[in-house]
């Protein structure tokens, strides 16, 4: 087993044994009938499986869990540190929970992930918000229940950060959200530092967890009746460089993909620089690959690509593309875009509308560049005002608006099979969604959530479509 791999049995003992004295302690400290816990989670989806990981260390510490804090004895926001909007949502929401541990000072409340990680928040949290207990970042989620454990003991506040040690921690408890759609993280960490994200610096470098566990996990998930697995990491597409088995990404999904059962399987997010023509060929040549690949790009402009050092030009991004295009059926494509990046002029935006035009991509992921403390596109010039960003940010959507409903139009008339994953707010209607990641809205009962239904698609809007099933 590589080195950068903990086999946790000795780890897992220890935190195990935490969890049980943590259970003693909060049978006394409880409000209710039992311990309940409230988590929030912000940001990607890999904070939602660090949330599951964190729930399934709590459950194993006697703790049932709400749906709001008013109740809760133990309460935590896993953060995320991408956007200046999702960490102003938690300054805001963790203020608002200070008459709440007024009332009930024996409430331990927390705040980890990727947030915590960023030397200014940490210190800020500490200073502005004395009745949060406990403050720990990404790298200290392996000890957790030793945390919590201090936390009900000693009565002190606890904030622990930075200490990164480029090891995985495998053998610790999950408890999903999901009971057919669930997250497998196979790796963690980025190396690209492009040079508007924050990642590298909150996550660590890339760690990839050894094959044969995820694909353990992974056929536990598919008996367990996972219809939807995602495969999560910074940048899956580099999955294995730091490991000694030689198994690359495209291996890793073609050996998942040959797990008898009835499932799809995707991942998510993909680097250009490491999309290779044999990955595209595993997705073209498999039983259960969704035919979808989400590609961001971030900028159709040569230049701006240089300064986000993204390592690829528009060039090699629409090789990938078009050979994507050729040789997987009916391929969904989608992107992420950054608008306004430090430096960028009219004419470098609308080499990026070119790009999407001459893509035509199913959806996009757009944003306003967020400037992020720590980053070197935090201390570039950026004369643009975020009036004028407004503006182009609307001409984007326009475009994109335009093209998705030329595409969701062409697929009216069409059996689509599709994954049923539940109702619909306000209405009677279920949502579902295609293997290439598209919506639809259709009448059905709600029994089928959860299955594989066939459905004949009527009519098209803009990112939706809606469908009749098909007995």
């Amino acid at each position: 087993m590589p080195d950068n791999i903990i086999s946790t049995n000795s780890v897992s003992e220890k935190q195990s044994e935490y969890m049980n004295l943590t259970a003693e302690i909060m049978e006394i400290r409880k409000r209710g009938e039992k311990p309940l816990a409230y988590i929030r989670t912000y940001g990607c989806q890999q904070n939602v499986a660090d949330s599951e990981k964190i729930k399934g260390m709590l459950a194993k510490s006697g703790f049932d869990f709400s749906d709001t804090p008013d109740d809760a004895d133990f309460i935590l926001f896993n953060t995320c540190a991408v956007r200046e909007h999702a960490e102003d949502r938690v300054f805001g929401n963790v203020g608002a929970l200070k008459n709440l541990k007024r009332k009930h000072p024996q409430i331990v409340i927390a705040l980890c992930g990727c947030m915590m990680e960023q030397e200014h928040i940490a210190n800020r949290i500490y200073n502005s918000f004395p009745f949060v207990n406990l403050v720990f970042g990404t790298h200290s989620l392996h000890h957790f229940p030793e945390l919590l454990y201090n936390s009900l003991v000693n009565g002190k506040r606890i904030v622990e950060r930075g200490n990164d040690d480029k090891k995985v921690y495998e053998g610790f408890p999950v408890k999903r959200d999901g009971i057919f759609k669930g997250w497998l993280p196979i790796m963690y960490g980025c190396n690209n530092f492009c040079t508007y994200c924050i990642v590298p610096y909150v996550r660590g470098r890339e760690r990839s967890r050894e094959k044969n566990i995820i694909i353990g996990e992974a056929r536990q998930m598919i008996k367990s009746g996972y219809k939807d697995i995602t495969l999560l990491g910074q940048n899956v597409n580099s999955y294995g460089k730091n490991l000694d088995n030689g198994v690359n990404f495209a291996q890793l999904i073609k050996e998942i993909d040959s797990i008898d059962g009835d499932y799809w399987l995707r991942f998510m997010t993909s680097h250009p620089k490491d999309c290779s023509k044999e990955l595209i060929d595993t997705i073209a040549e498999s039983s259960h690959i969704s035919k979808h690949l989400h590609l961001p790009f971030q900028s159709g402009s040569d230049r701006i690509l240089k300064a986000m050092n993204r390592h690829y030009d528009r060039k090699k991004y629409l090789e990938i593309i078009n050979y994507a295009k050729e040789k997987i059926d009916d391929v969904s494509l989608t992107s992420d875009i950054i608008v306004g990046f430090p430096g960028e002029t009219y004419e470098d935006f609308k080499e990026t509308l070119s790009l999407i035009r001459e893509v035509e991509f199913t959806s996009l992921l757009t944003f306003i560049y967020s400037p992020r403390v720590g980053t070197p596109a935090a201390e570039m010039d950026d004369p643009v005002s975020a009036d004028e960003k407004s503006k182009w940010f609307r001409e984007l959507l326009d475009v994109q608006e335009e093209i998705a409903a030329k595409r969701c139009s062409s697929m009216v008339g069409r059996v689509e099979r599709v994954l049923i994953e539940g109702k619909k707010e306000k209405t009677d209607e279920l949502n579902a969604r295609t293997s290439g990641n598209i919506i639809v809205e259709l009448e059905a009962p709600q029994e089928l959530i959860g299955t594989f239904q066939n459905v004949k698609i009527t009519k098209a809007r803009n990112w939706i479509l809606k469908g009749e099933l098909i007995r």
